[in-house]
Formats: C-alpha cells, structure tokens, sequence
C-alpha cells in the first residue's frame, strides 16, 4: 500500500485520545454530531458485561476471600494502595513494573489502561461546581483566574446528567448547585440523625444525600442506553452487569457505536501528537502499538486529548517540533506547571449509641455529602480553599466489648449478630496549585514504547496543613454534637496522588503567557487540539471533578464542531 493510501485509510474526521470519563464523552458527542471518530486507547479492549470476570462472585469464590496474596503485594506496592482495588478489581489497575515513572518526591500515581480506563473504577460522586470555586483564584489571589464561570458550564452539567443518570436532591444549597436529579438513595437512620444535629447547631453547614452517578428509576434515554436501575449491590468497581452506575464503557462509548462513526483503537500509545510546520496545526498522532511496537501515524481536522491528567501533559511535553521545541503550545513553558490535586488525608470516626432496633436495606453506593462552608463569600480561615465532606454510618459485626467472645462458638454466634453503629467523616480538599508542583519528562529514562518517563514533583505545603487542623476540629466537634463517642481523628500522612484526583499541568486561562487553554479548552497556540481532562484545571475546587470534566468536554466538543463547519479549524 503507498504512503498516500496509507494516510487515507488513517485519516478520521476527529481522534480521541483516551476512553476513559471525558474521551467516552468526546467520543458520543463528536459522533453525535456526524464526525468519523477514532478512539486511541492505550490498553486492552473491554466490552460491557462481557469483560467484567468477578461481577458475580460471592466472597468465597476468590481464593483469598478478596485480598490479594504477598508475592502480588510485594511486586506492587503502589497500585495495591488505590482505593478499591482488590482481588475482586485488579484487572481494572495497571501493575506497577509494567508503567514505571520517576519520583522526585511521593506521589502514588494510580491508573487503569483499558478502554473505559478509570470510569470503571471511579468515585461516582457528582456534585456541581458553583461561582464560589471559578471565582475564588481571583477573589483571593492565588493561581489565575479562569476564563469560565458557572453559566458557562451550567447548561452542559444537565446534559451530561440528563444522559448519566446523577441521583440527588434539590436542597438550594448555594454552594452546590442543584441540576437535573434521579430519586437519591434514603440516609439511613444514624446519617439522618447526624443531618438534624447539623441543622440545629450550624446555620451555614449542609448534610443532605450527595449527587452520585447512580440510575435509581432508569428514563428513557438510559433504556435506550441498555441500561438499568442500580440494584444497590455495592459492587460497582468490578463492572456493573446491570450498567446501574455510569461509566463510558456501559453509557457513551456503545452510544457513540451505535451511530457508525466511532472506531476504537485499543492497544495504541500515543507517542506525540503530529504538528504541520507549513499547515502551522495538528495533523495526526503518532501511535506506538503495544504489542507489535510498530510505529502508526493518525490524520484529522482536530484532536481531543483526553488520557487523564498526567498522561495528556507527558503527550503535550513529547510533541516536539521545530515550532513547538519544548512542547506544543508551551512558548510559556509552564506546560507540566501547577499541577494539584485533592488533600484526602484527614478523617474522623466514632460510635453512637442506640437505633440497634434499626437496620438498612441493601449496600447502599452512595455516602451524605456536607458541602463546603469554608471560604466562600470571604475568607474566614488561616488557610486558602475549602473542602467537601463525605459522611456515612453503619452497624458493625457482632458485639464490640471487652466481654464478646473472641473465638470459638460464641464468637460464631455474636459475629452473626449486628453490632452498634459507627460513624465516619473524611475530608476531599482544594490544594492550590503551585509552580513548585510539576511534571517533566525524564532526559535519559524511557519506557518500553521509548516514550520518556514521567517524572513527578508534588507535593503538600503549609495550606493543607491548616486545613486539614480545622477539617479535624470542626469534624470531631460535629460528631460530638451530634451524640458520638470515642471520636477519634486521624491524618494518613498518604502521598498526593491516592487520591487520584491529579489536576493542572495544562491549566485554561486568558493568556497564553499565562496558560496553555483557553476558554474553550483549546490550545492558544495550535486551535485544533482541545484538552478536557484533568489537565485543563485552572485549580482544584473542592468537589468531585469528574462530571465537571464530562461537562467541559461536551461544551468544547460543540465549540470545535461550529469552528469545524465554518472552517475556521
């Protein structure tokens, strides 16, 4: 075949990179709008219900009752650190040998490589931003401020949740914009309790059941996604036979199939993303297969990057040129800069007497959320941001004294029994984002594709430190007010990353010297590639940033398709 049949075959009208939250989102919208889509997706191909192994098996079925044996722990340190993963969900994790990076300080960088990446093994909380969190690096002076406000992004969070499925209330809660809601699940008794105690010592503190990712009465356009209602298992992070939980593999993807413009690509590294000197654009992307290690060139009029936040920043920093010597669109070199991430650290639990006569139905997914009440209309703390809090309570096993038997048949007997309850808070804070914090590709080390090596230089600074002080003050006090004992507070001291809400590194702004986006998520140097992941984030708010991602990507999919149709790209 010659080189100019070569280049047709490959030629798409819009390439993807990454099929994870915001590619599958790319994905549905460009097709949606008629663009012949490419997909590149770095791991192995995955298929709704048919490639989910473990969705069904009951805890005696795995070998070590879900725990993973020594020999896997020792070669994995890291990712057998990730929230969720066990024997039931390992699959869905990369292995540590196989992805290596370099260090400069901790950082526990957790990824999955398939297609639906991390959107199979994510949080699944949905809370929307407010003009709290877009305005605060101006109000209070640190960062830049972003380009965008809330009514930018508004209409687009009610498509994306529309089309989700997001459960919740509307409970008029300044600080957490109401959107377009399922039915939310019911606080069981103890969480309710905690929500009055609340409410009658704290006029500005807000505990109602959280926005989640969770069908609980399927409409229309979830049927005709094939998808159902969430039956409560709790179960999710194995994949979700019933598709109760969003996910791009169960929702946007096989959408985005359905119109026949998507093709998906598995098993493609993106090396660098192709830059014309006499065009002065994008024109492809350069893909290493990862099982033959053959070099593939992709063409197409625009490129979304969408490989998560580190991942896209290693792909902008390896696409060299002539135009571009340190990156593309990085005539400001702050590409890899300011990167953050969400402070997980600090957490508090203790237990509360009573309600033994009452039990919950089901494993219920969702937690109550407390929105943030720090730092809103003015400062009012030492420290800068603020956090959202995550809550919940449930009965322990068995009886918890010194008088329960610890073995034998009366320990059988009482561990058959429910216990007394327990009640958690924890912490999802904003860190601000700092020059200091970046990523850089390694001069010498590449991986087995030879890509550089990301190296990573995060970490905490004085701010977080406060916040996670007053996180714990004000969080035992809330217990205690509500009626618990034994509170205790904990710091994990975890390394930034386990929270894999990495963020920044590609930050939107209003300036190129200041920023690599710009208020359509594009880049101010090269219009034709658009980023919507976590790199894009100008900083870090306080909410879950998965859905503000989502609505981010529909919106500058609908900004390229107009520049596409009058020819402007």
């Amino acid at each position: 075949m010659s080189s100019s049949q070569t280049e047709s075959k490959n030629t798409f009208d819009a390439i993807v990179i990454g099929s994870g939250i915001s590619g599958g989102w790319a994905a549905k919208e460009l097709c949606d709008k008629g663009l012949q889509t490419l997909v590149l997706e770095r791991g192995r191909n995955v298929v709704h219900n048919q490639d989910y192994p473990t969705t069904h098996m009951a805890p005696w079925e795995f070998p070590h009752r879900g725990r993973m044996p020594k020999e896997f722990l020792d070669e994995n340190p890291l990712i057998s650190k990730a929230a969720g993963f066990d024997d039931a969900t390992d699959h869905f994790f990369i292995k540590d040998k196989d992805h290596p990076y370099i260090q400069e300080k901790p950082f526990d960088w957790i990824r999955g490589y398939q297609v639906g990446g991390k959107s199979l093994t994510w949080g699944r909380a949905c809370q929307r931003w407010s003009d709290f969190e877009f305005s605060a690096p101006q109000r209070f002076g640190y960062g830049i401020d972003w380009p965008i406000r809330y009514a930018d992004v508004a209409p687009w969070y009610s498509h994306v949740e529309k089309f989700i499925g997001v459960c919740g209330n509307k409970d008029g809660i300044e600080a957490m914009p109401d959107g377009e809601f399922l039915r939310p699940f019911d606080l069981n008794c103890v969480e309710s309790a905690v929500q009055k105690s609340i409410r009658e010592n704290y006029k500005d503190r807000h505990l109602v059941a959280a926005r989640w990712a969770h069908i609980t009465e399927p409409q229309e356009i979830h049927l005709q996604q094939g998808r159902g209602q969430c039956q409560a298992r709790n179960m999710c992070m194995r994949g979700c036979p019933y598709g109760g939980y969003f996910s791009s593999v169960s929702s946007t993807l096989p959408w985005a199939q359905k119109t026949g413009n998507l093709t998906i690509r598995p098993h493609s590294v993106v090396h660098s993303i192709i830059y014309d000197e006499e065009k002065g654009r994008a024109v492809g992307v350069k893909v290493i297969d990862a099982e033959t290690k053959e070099e593939v060139d992709f063409f197409a009029k625009i490129i979304f990057l969408n490989a998560s936040a580190l991942n896209s920043t290693l792909v902008l920093l390896n696409s060299r040129s002539k135009r571009f010597p340190n990156g593309l669109g990085n005539d400001s070199g702050l590409l890899g800069k300011y990167v953050a991430f969400h402070n997980y650290r600090a957490s508090v639990g203790g237990v509360i007497d009573g309600f033994e006569d009452k039990y919950y139905f089901g494993r219920n997914p969702t937690e109550p959320i407390l929105a943030n009440y720090r730092n809103l209309h003015k400062q009012d703390t030492d420290y800068l941001g603020g956090f959202t809090t995550f809550m919940g309570a449930h009965r322990m096993r068995g009886k918890q004294s010194d008088e329960a038997a610890s073995f034998g048949p009366d320990f059988k007997k009482n561990m058959s029994e429910p216990g007394g309850w327990r009640v958690y808070m924890y912490m999802q804070g904003e860190t601000i984002p700092k020059e200091t914090n970046y990523v850089k590709l390694s001069p010498d080390q590449k991986d087995q594709w030879a890509i550089p090596l990301l190296v990573t230089h995060v970490d905490y600074d004085d701010n977080d430190e406060k916040m996670i002080k007053d996180f714990l003050a004000q969080s035992k006090e809330m217990l205690e007010k509500a009626g618990c004992r034994d509170v205790q507070t904990h710091d994990s001291k975890q390394a930034p990353g386990l929270d894999i809400h990495e963020m920044g590194g590609a930050r939107m702004g209003h300036d190129p010297k200041t920023s690599i986006l710009n208020k359509h998520n594009q880049l101010h140097l090269c219009k034709n590639v658009f980023v919507t992941d976590g790199a894009c984030m100008t900083s870090t708010g306080n909410q879950s940033p998965s859905i503000l991602y989502m609505a981010l990507t529909a919106r500058a999919v609908d900004f390229a398709v107009g520049e596409v149709k009058m020819g402007n790209l």
